[in-house]
């Protein structure tokens, strides 16, 4: 295995004003980019062009930014609140914009709330989606409750109990996405040639 650290990027999962999903996200980015085994990158479908007139992989086209990050990550963090016992249109439209590109690669699950479960449920619907995009889940979830309660204005987590926590989310993370990466690097896949058949079909059309 190579020493090339993991490239796990994160994506907040929502564009609502007022996020308090932000602040969670934005901690998570500094920790994780802290870690030596890890670089990140914090992905924010505000700052993606999502129109409402269309959705779906024609849309990676014009969010080059997104589709190379996937292409490039080894896993990939998910902070998403709970919305109604969901998770938002935006995270889904985002996460639509591709396919094959995230098959074989770890994703570790955030949910965030208001209330006392701290995003359990969005993270139960997203891992039905997450399968079928062919990432696979760590069983290591990261919930943040009451989150208004938090932070303090700077930003810095209140409650040191999620420490610990937060070390044992990245550690399963970590030890699934340089598995996952040794297996694309090693054992050949029947996705290898629709990976390389997109590509091949990126590089024409942004040539």
């Amino acid at each position: 295995m190579d020493n090339e650290k993991l490239f796990i990027p994160i994506l907040l999962g929502t564009v609502r004003q007022g996020r308090e999903s932000e602040k969670v996200a934005k901690f998570l980015f500094e920790r994780v980019r802290k870690n030596s085994q890890i670089e990140t990158e914090l992905l924010d479908p505000r700052l993606m062009n999502l129109p409402m007139d269309n959705e779906g992989e024609d849309l990676k086209f014009i969010n080059p930014g997104y589709r190379n990050a996937i292409m490039r990550a080894d896993g990939l963090i998910i902070v998403s609140p709970e919305y109604n016992h969901g998770y938002p249109g935006s995270l889904k439209r985002a996460l639509d914009i591709l396919l094959k590109e995230y098959i074989h690669k770890a994703v570790g699950l955030v949910g965030v709330s208001s209330g006392s479960w701290g995003g359990t449920r969005v993270i139960e619907k997203l891992v039905s989606v997450v399968r079928e995009l062919g990432l696979v889940v760590t069983f290591a979830d990261l919930n943040f409750p009451k989150v208004e309660n938090l932070f303090d204005e700077q930003g810095k987590l209140m409650d040191e109990a999620f420490n610990a926590r937060i070390d044992r989310f990245l550690a399963e993370l970590v030890w699934m996405s340089t598995v996952l990466r040794w297996g694309r690097q090693n054992l050949p896949s029947k996705f290898d040639a629709q990976i390389a058949k997109l590509e091949a079909e990126w590089q024409e059309k942004t040539k």
